[in-house]
C-alpha cells in the first residue's frame, strides 16, 4: 500500500477552521500567505510519499547494525535521510541566521504528520536534532551556537536528548552521571545513558549530545543537576569536526519497532576524555531542559497522530477493495454476490472511530502549534500569555491521549485487515508495533497524567483551566440555537465538559485529602480531558462545515432535503463537509460518553490498587 496523507483535512483545520494564514498580517510571518503555506504543504506531503515512505519497509525490516562500538544504518534510511537535510525540510521554520525560511511553527506540526506517517523511525533523528538545536538556540554560549546550530538544522550535525540511566529509568534525579570542571572552564564528563534515540549512527559528521549530569559536589536529585552539550567528536575552532571525544556506543536495543532508527546504550568518558560545555547555568540543567522534553512530548503526541492517520488511510483503501460477504438485505442467498467489506455495518463503525479520531487529535496539535506562533507574533501581553497557558495545559494531553489513541486507532487499523493486518504482507502491523512506544517514551504517559492532575491544572490557582473551560463555553454560547442540524453536537460537548469540571473538582479535592488516592485518578482524569479537548475540536469543525454545507446548497439551489442528499452524493466540497459534521456527531453519541464511566471511576474513591499486597513476598 502507498503511504496516504487525508490533505483535504489537514488544509481544511488549517485554512478554514483556524486560517493560520491569517499570522501573515505579523511582520515576522509576512511571506507566509496561503499560497505559500499550501504549496509547502503540497511539497512536504510530496517527499513523504517519494521519499521517506518508500523506505519504510525496508527500514523495519533491515534495522540498524551495531560493529565494534559503531552503529550503522541502512543504505536505503541514510539516503533518505541526507535528502531530509538537502532539500531544507528541517529548515523551514528556523531563523534565517541560521539558514531557516522563517515559517510559523505550526508548519512543522503539519507536515511532521506526514514525515512520520511516511517514515516514523526515520523521523525521530531529525525532529531531536531540531528539538536540541533549539534548546541550544536559546541557552547555549554564544560562541557554541556559532559553531553548531547551522550545521544541526541542516542535519549535517545531530543531536540527541540524553536522561535515562540504566539504574534511573523515569526517576531522573538518580543519575549517576558525574562532571569535573576544567581550568578553560569546560567540563569532564563520566557516565552512561541508555536509550538514547539516535545516539550513535553514521549518517551525520557529528552529533551533539545534549545531556544531563551531575557536577562534583553539587545536590542530590533532579536540583543538582546541570545540563552539557557534548559532541562526539571535539570541534575545531574554524567549525570543521576535530579529534574523537571519547563517546562511545555501548550497544543498540532490538526493538518491537521503530527498527529504523538507532536506540543507544552510550558511554561517556571511558578514557576519561569527554569533554562537555554547560549551557546554562550550573545546578540549573533539569528546568533548561523542559524546554526539548515539552517540545519533545508534542512530537511523540504527533507521532501517535501520525501513525493512526496512515492506518486510517489504509484500511479505508483496503475496505474499498476487499470483497468478502453478502450485503446485509441478502446475508440469507447464498448466490448474493460478495460486496466490498467498507458496505458491513461493524466494518463502518470501526472506519468512523478511526476517522473521527484522527480529525479530532489533526486539529488539536495544529492547534497548540498555532498557539505557539501566537505567542511568537503578538504583541499584546495578555493574549501571549493567554495562548502561552492552554499550550501549558494541553502539552500533557497532546503527549499521552495522543499517543495511547495511538496505539488503539492503529490496533483498530489491523482488525478492519483482518488476518492480513497481522501479517507483514500490509503496512498495519508495523504501524501497530511502531506506535507502541509513544506512550513509553518522553515521560511515560502515567507521569504526562500526574503533571496535567498535579501540576497543570493547579497553576495559576487554577486560572489556565478556568481559561480553557471559559474558551469552550464561548463557543457553545456564539454557536447554540444557529442550527437545529449541530445544536445536538453541541448539547453533547457541554454534557461532556460539566463532566470534566465536576471530575476536576473531586479528584482536586481527593488528591487533598489523601495525595496517594488522587493521584490512582491521574489517568482516568486525563482521558476525561483529552475526550473533552477532543470533542471540542470536533464541535468547532461541525460549525466551520454547516457554514459552508450551506452556502454550497444556496448557491447549488438545493433547497430540498432530496435535492441536498444527491448533492452530497455527488459533489465532493459537500461530501466532504457533510462528513465532518459526521465525524463530530458519531464522536459525541459514541466515544465522549466514556467520560461518564471514567467520572464514576474517579468518584468511588477506590483504594484497592492502594490496599492490595501483591503477594506475600511484597514489601510493605
Amino acid at each position: 500500500m502507498d503511504f496516504k496523507g487525508d490533505i483535504r483535512d489537514i488544509k481544511f483545520v488549517a485554512f478554514e477552521m483556524l486560517k493560520i494564514q491569517e499570522l501573515a498580517k505579523h511582520k515576522r510571518y509576512s511571506e507566509a500567505t496561503q499560497e505559500t503555506l499550501d504549496m509547502v504543504i503540497d511539497e512536504g506531503y510530496k517527499f513523504a510519499r517519494e521519499v521517506l515512505a518508500p523506505v519504510n519497509e525496508v527500514g523495519d525490516r533491515l534495522g540498524c547494525r551495531y560493529e565494534g562500538g559503531q552503529v550503522y544504518l541502512s543504505k536505503e534510511i541514510k539516503d533518505a535521510l541526507l535528502k531530509w537535510g538537502e532539500q531544507g525540510w528541517s529548515l523551514l521554520v528556523e531563523e534565517g541566521e541560521w539558514g531557516g525560511q522563517g515559517l510559523p511553527l505550526v508548519m512543522a506540526s503539519i507536515l511532521n504528520e506526514f514525515f512520520t506517517g511516511a517514515n516514523c523511525a526515520l523521523s525521530l533523528v531529525p525532529m531531536l536534532t531540531t528539538g536540541a538545536a533549539h534548546l541550544m538556540e536559546r541557552y547555549a554560549p554564544a560562541w557554541l551556537n556559532k559553531l553548531c546550530l547551522e550545521k544541526m538544522y541542516s542535519l549535517q550535525w545531530m543531536g540527541t536528548m540524553c536522561l535515562t540511566e540504566p539504574q534511573a529509568g523515569s526517576d531522573v534525579g538518580a543519575s549517576k552521571t558525574k562532571a569535573f570542571k576544567n581550568p578553560d572552564g569546560s567540563y569532564k564528563i563520566v557516565g552512561q545513558k541508555n536509550f538514547i534515540t539516535g545516539g550513535d549512527h553514521d549518517g551525520s559528521e557529528n552529533t551533539i549530545h545534549i545531556l544531563l549530569a551531575r557536577i562534583e559536589g553539587a545536590p542530590a536529585g533532579t536540583r543538582g543537576l546541570s545540563l552539557f552539550a557534548i559532541p562526539k567528536y571535539r570541534i575545531n575552532p574554524d567549525g570543521s569536526v576535530g579529534q574523537f571525544n571519547d563517546v562511545q556506543a555501548a550497544g543498540i536495543e532490538h526493538k518491537m519497532g521503530i527498527h529504523g532508527t538507532p536506540t543507544c546504550t552510550m558511554n561517556y568518558g571511558d578514557n576519561e576524555n569527554c569533554i562537555g560545555y554547560l549551557i546554562g547555568e550550573e545546578n540549573g540543567g533539569m528546568k533548561i531542559m523542559f524546554t526539548l522534553m515539552n517540545e519533545a512530548r508534542i512530537w511523540v503526541g504527533m507521532q501517535g497522530l501520525a501513525l493512526a492517520a496512515a492506518s486510517y488511510q489504509n484500511a479505508l483503501q483496503y475496505s474499498r477493495e476487499r470483497l468478502q460477504g453478502s450485503d446485509i438485505r441478502e446475508f440469507k442467498n447464498p448466490d448474493a454476490p460478495k460486496v466490498a467489506i467498507i458496505r458491513h455495518p461493524d466494518v463502518r463503525r470501526m472506519l468512523m472511530t478511526m476517522k473521527c479520531w484522527t480529525e479530532a487529535m489533526r486539529a488539536l496539535f495544529v492547534r497548540v502549534a498555532w498557539l505557539e506562533d501566537i505567542v511568537r507574533v503578538d504583541q499584546d501581553a495578555a493574549r501571549k500569555e493567554y495562548a502561552q497557558g492552554i499550550v501549558d495545559l494541553l502539552t500533557p494531553v497532546c503527549k499521552a491521549f495522543g499517543s495511547d489513541s495511538g496505539v488503539a486507532i492503529t490496533s483498530i487499523g489491523v482488525q478492519v485487515l483482518g488476518g492480513y493486518g497481522y501479517c507483514k504482507e500490509y503496512p498495519q502491523e508495523q504501524l501497530y508495533r511502531d506506535a507502541r512506544i509513544a506512550p513509553i517514551y518522553e515521560g511515560t504517559n502515567g507521569i504526562q497524567a500526574m503533571d496535567l492532575f498535579a501540576r497543570k491544572i493547579p497553576m495559576k490557582g487554577g486560572q489556565l483551566f478556568m481559561n480553557y473551560m471559559q474558551e469552550i463555553m464561548k463557543f457553545l454560547k456564539e454557536n447554540q440555537g444557529k442550527s437545529e442540524c449541530i445544536e445536538d453536537i453541541l448539547a453533547r460537548l457541554a454534557e461532556g465538559q460539566k463532566v470534566l469540571q465536576k471530575a476536576t473538582l473531586v479528584a482536586g479535592g481527593l488528591a487533598r485529602e489523601d495525595l496517594g488516592l488522587g493521584l490512582l485518578q491521574a489517568a482516568p482524569y486525563l482521558k476525561v480531558f483529552g475526550l473533552v479537548a477532543c470533542g471540542y475540536e470536533l464541535a468547532c469543525q461541525a460549525v466551520v462545515a454547516h457554514e459552508k454545507l450551506q452556502a454550497i446548497y444556496a448557491a447549488k439551489g438545493a433547497t430540498t432535503p432530496e435535492d441536498r442528499r444527491k448533492l452530497v452524493e455527488t459533489n465532493a466540497d459537500a461530501n466532504f463537509y457533510k462528513g465532518k459534521i459526521h465525524s463530530a456527531r458519531f464522536f459525541m453519541n459514541n466515544l465522549l460518553p466514556e467520560v461518564y464511566g471514567l467520572e464514576k471511576m474517579i468518584t468511588a474513591k477506590d483504594r484497592s490498587a492502594l490496599d492490595v499486597r501483591f503477594g506475600l513476598d511484597e514489601e510493605a
